[in-house]
């Protein structure tokens, strides 16, 4: 068989439907699945797999295959259709058994993917099973078996979904607020209406919400369901200053990353975002410990002390910020890439909980303040956010860059290179796919953090 080490990545399955990814190779990562996690009954496990599909049109074809290899090892699956990924996260947490979401997330329309989690929807990585079923799939080594089929069945978790959210940030006592929300046709435009409308029976909120791209269209035709990319938020951007919104929210394909706008259209960094939430659960929990990554602000664990947290710093990626997680018990974590992890959510990472955070936080202030003099305290420092170069030896580079910054600075390798020079630092990671280097700098201002950036920059692009 074909080598599967471009689709089957670190975190999750990926690759272009059909040529990467199609009905055969869903099937057999189902059964793959069941064997690796020992899932099935006989094994010791639940007995039963989850599953959930986005927007995008393969979806319905790839989960019907999945779904079949894993009842042809003898394990029952419940399908819980259309969800966002902190959707089928929770109904991994809250039926406690294992979960696979069919999405690629932010890439463009062609992709799908296969998001997968143990029961209590902790991550399936390379390290922790997706190694060994992609080695299962390539040696054709699944095994048969001879029992009978697992049974199917449908269950709607989108009411559940939405009160649970509900029930942990409480939004009942917030003043009127005007929202723009941005679903880039993705699956924001089915999870916002439940969760911040009365959709699901839940009590009305006094928000005002307009509405950009909430009709799910798998092939987006408006702009590509990515807001880490600037040119995607351009339209959220003009209509919360045509509108007059206090805050514009805008969601990524599968929901799972929020990224914020304030009321004069500049988006607010996810590290803000973070500092943010951090001093919200550290008043309902003192004491607590928070996890950022390398990338993340110097001032996320500046505010997280100043409320009288530990800060606990990290790797990028999900897996590691669950796993730090789970040896720490912290309550919070969070990334510069948008993602948002919590304690109360099985420590998976929820983009419509943060979004949730953000409106609290803002509803529960006086009348006319703005979302943006509420994020100046912990918005401390210029950031040039992240800047990929290729390079024909990443190592090598990541040596002459640590030369070039030897005198005066502090360095540490957790992640790539950190060179920490006190006012500024700035972050040089390795690609695991591709032939780059991945740059953030920071800095006291913007002066400061461009001087910087162009400098390592030029070091980079040096041997073009």
């Amino acid at each position: 068989m074909r080598s599967l080490d471009q689709i089957i990545k670190a975190y999750d399955v990926r690759g272009i439907y059909p040529d990467q990814l199609d009905s055969d190779l869903a099937h057999a990562v189902g059964a793959a699945f069941v064997r690796v996690l020992g899932i099935a009954a006989r094994d010791g496990g639940p007995g039963v797999v989850v599953i959930g599909h986005d927007m995008r049109p393969s979806g319905p074809e790839l989960v019907a295959a999945f779904a079949d290899g894993v009842r042809e090892q003898g394990c029952d699956v419940i399908l819980i259709g259309l969800a966002s990924t902190d959707g089928l996260y929770f109904a991994s947490g809250h039926l406690n058994i294992p979960g696979a979401m069919f999405t690629a997330s932010h890439n463009p329309a062609q992709y799908n993917g296969i998001k997968l989690c143990r029961a209590g929807a902790a991550p399936v990585g390379q390290d922790s099973g997706l190694r060994e079923i992609r080695e299962m799939i390539e040696n054709d080594a699944i095994p048969a078996y001879d029992g009978p089929m697992g049974e199917i069945s449908e269950r709607d978790m989108l009411t559940e979904y939405a009160k649970y959210l509900r029930h942990l940030v409480d939004l009942s006592g917030i003043r009127p607020l005007k929202v723009v929300v941005d679903a880039g046709n993705g699956m924001g435009g089915f999870t916002v209406p439940a969760v911040l409308g009365t959709g699901c029976g839940l009590p009305a909120l006094p928000l005002d919400i307009d509405a950009l791209y909430f009709e799910l269209d798998g092939t987006f035709p408006n702009h590509e369901a990515n807001p880490i990319e600037p040119s995607n938020l351009v339209d959220l951007q003009k209509r919360v200053l045509e509108v007059g919104a206090d805050i514009g929210l805008a969601f990524d394909g599968d929901a799972d990353r929020c990224f914020l706008v304030d009321e004069r259209g500049e988006l607010i960094s996810p590290s803000t975002l973070t500092a943010l939430i951090a001093s919200r659960e550290l008043k309902k929990t003192p004491g607590s410990t928070i996890i950022h990554n390398v990338i993340t602000s110097k001032a996320v664990p500046e505010v997280i002390i100043e409320n009288g947290g530990t800060p606990v710093r990290t790797r990028v990626g999900h897996s590691f910020i669950k796993a730090t997680m789970a040896e720490t018990n912290a309550v919070f974590g969070g990334e510069h890439s948008g993602h948002f992890y919590f304690r109360d959510f099985w420590r998976a990472d929820s983009g419509m909980l943060a979004a949730l955070h953000a409106l609290a936080a803002l509803g529960e202030t006086p009348a006319g303040t703005t979302i943006s003099s509420l994020m100046r305290e912990f918005d401390r420092y210029s950031n040039s956010g992240e800047i990929n170069t290729e390079v024909k030896d990443q190592k090598a580079m990541t040596e002459k860059i640590r030369q070039a910054y030897s005198e005066g600075t502090t360095t540490d390798e957790m992640d790539g290179l950190t060179v920490d020079g006190g006012e500024w630092w700035f972050n040089v990671r390795p690609s695991n796919t591709e032939p780059l280097l991945r740059l953030n700098v920071e800095a006291r201002d913007d002066a400061q953090m461009a001087e910087l950036r162009d400098a390592v920059l030029s070091i980079m692009r040096s041997e073009a």
